[in-house]
């Protein structure tokens, strides 16, 4: 076997020359390992990956012990905080870390720091490890990006399987909500950063054309286990348990930014979003920043397209006043079909030629006909189905500004909200599975990870991942 790529090892100037003899120790026996397999004909490139990755782990391994070891040694002895010089500084404060290649001790020194009225390690900040847990970078990444897209459990299977890093499923978690937690404070950091006008670096190039903003807004449920085990008792006090909890969500995106895949498809090039649990004002706030990263201050029109939920309408006229508003046309064609049911319960076929002209004159802007044909409705039925379209009548009376669906059309605008409801279907494929309950700290910590690495923002929470100088 020609080996002789096999045979390249530091020079002797490298900082890891003292790893010389058992990287030619562990060439030979790779080598030798590999002309085995060669000969071995049921085994395939797989076998022979699976084999250069197991023999390679040791050396890297000790590779990174060492490198991380020489950060280390090299951290000044100042506080990485406030930058004060460290007092009763004392050495050999050992550590270890998992990281994908295995466990790697560090030994780091240790010092007080007056101003802070802490004590800190400089070499953690050096290597990124300045919060607590026992993982590298490299991992915290894992088991943040897995933990956000699969259960905990199937994430432990995964990550050892295809990194061979083993993470039991209660220690992935907890880090999982760690990496949360600090994404976060991440987040509250962009955000105070752009409502007060310093994170200009943040946002997306508006370009040169006027263009309008599109937002997009929507809700939905999530399960907790809010005062689990105490159903019992709230309900013999009069309390009926609540499980489910609204999420709230965003989208916004530039119009310009709306094509077409090569089968027809629509698809949107840029867009930010906003998940979270923690209620209307929580959205307010992250979606206003979110939509000044994407152009809000230099839009030619904003437009927001919704359902018909007042708190909506609400949080529009607090955060964007000046915007254009549009119901969403299919939610104002249930509304319709609500109508048509209750005048032929019975009769699938009546309900539709009844509701179909109307559908009609509905997207052609005539809502003020279809206005006068629900007050024609509300006179001619009684008891509960008058009640039904009377309902129905307010329903259209409150949004009838909002029903300029001709307008659309003609500027290719969006006529749905479309974009936000795919996207909070897509959250839920995660967070509303089969016998899955959440806390409201858990569950927002997984969503502002997966909200990150939505919006292209990964690379702040993990600088390593961009630029692997940086760690």
């Amino acid at each position: 076997m020609n080996n002789c790529c096999l045979k390249t090892v530091p020079p002797a100037n490298s900082s890891y020359e003292t790893f010389d003899q058992p990287v030619l120790d562990w060439v030979a026996r790779l080598t030798a390992g590999l002309n085995r397999s060669i000969a071995n004909t049921n085994q395939t490139m797989g076998d022979l990956e699976r084999q250069i990755l197991q023999q390679t782990q040791g050396l890297e391994r000790k590779l990174l012990e060492e490198a991380s070891q020489k950060k280390a040694d090299q951290s000044p002895p100042v506080c990485p905080v406030c930058g004060n010089q460290l007092r009763r500084f004392s050495h050999g404060h050992e550590r270890t870390y998992q990281s994908r290649f295995g466990a790697v001790t560090i030994r780091r020194s240790r010092g007080w720091c007056k101003r802070c009225q802490a004590w800190r390690f400089p070499a953690d900040y050096a290597l990124g490890l300045e919060e607590t847990g026992s993982a590298s970078p490299s991992v915290q990444e894992m088991a943040a990006l897995l933990a956000s897209k699969m259960p905990v459990a199937e994430a432990s299977a995964v990550l050892e399987r295809l990194t061979g890093v083993k993470l039991p499923p209660a220690t992935l978690d907890r880090e999982a909500r760690r990496q949360g937690k600090r994404a976060e404070r991440k987040r509250r950091e962009l955000d105070e950063q752009m409502s007060t006008g310093q994170g200009c670096g943040q946002g997306v190039p508006p370009g040169g054309q006027p263009f309008t903003l599109v937002i997009e807004i929507d809700a939905w449920n999530i399960r907790e286990r809010d005062h689990w085990g105490q159903s019992e008792q709230q309900r013999a006090r009069g309390v009926e348990p609540e499980r489910w909890h609204w999420v709230y969500g965003g989208t916004c995106f530039r119009l310009d930014q709306r094509s077409q895949s090569e089968g027809g498809r629509p698809v949107i090039l840029s867009r930010g979003t906003v998940m979270t649990r923690g209620g209307i004002d929580a959205l307010r706030d992250q979606l206003f920043a979110e939509c000044l990263r994407h152009g809000a201050g230099q839009a030619a029109e904003i437009l927001v397209v919704a359902d018909g939920a007042i708190w909506i309408w609400n949080l529009v006229s607090d955060r964007f006043r000046t915007a254009n508003q549009r119901l969403d046309f299919y939610h104002a064609s249930q509304h319709l079909w609500a109508v048509a049911h209750a005048l032929h319960p019975d009769d699938a076929q009546a309900a539709h030629q009844w509701v179909h002209p109307l559908l009609k004159k509905l997207k052609a802007g005539r809502a003020v006909k279809v206005i006068a044909e629900l007050k024609a409705v509300v006179r001619r039925l009684r008891a509960k189905r008058r009640a039904t379209a009377q309902s129905e009548l307010e329903y259209f009376q409150t949004h009838r500004h909002r029903l300029d669906y001709p307008v659309a059309k003609k500027r290719g605008q969006p006529l749905g909200s479309g974009a936000i409801e795919s996207t909070c279907r897509q959250y839920q494929c995660r967070f509303k599975r089969p016998g899955q309950f959440w806390t409201r700290s858990g569950d927002e910590a997984l969503m502002c990870l997966e909200t990150f690495w939505r919006n292209g923002r990964w690379h702040l929470l993990y600088p390593h991942s961009s630029d692997p100088s940086k760690n």
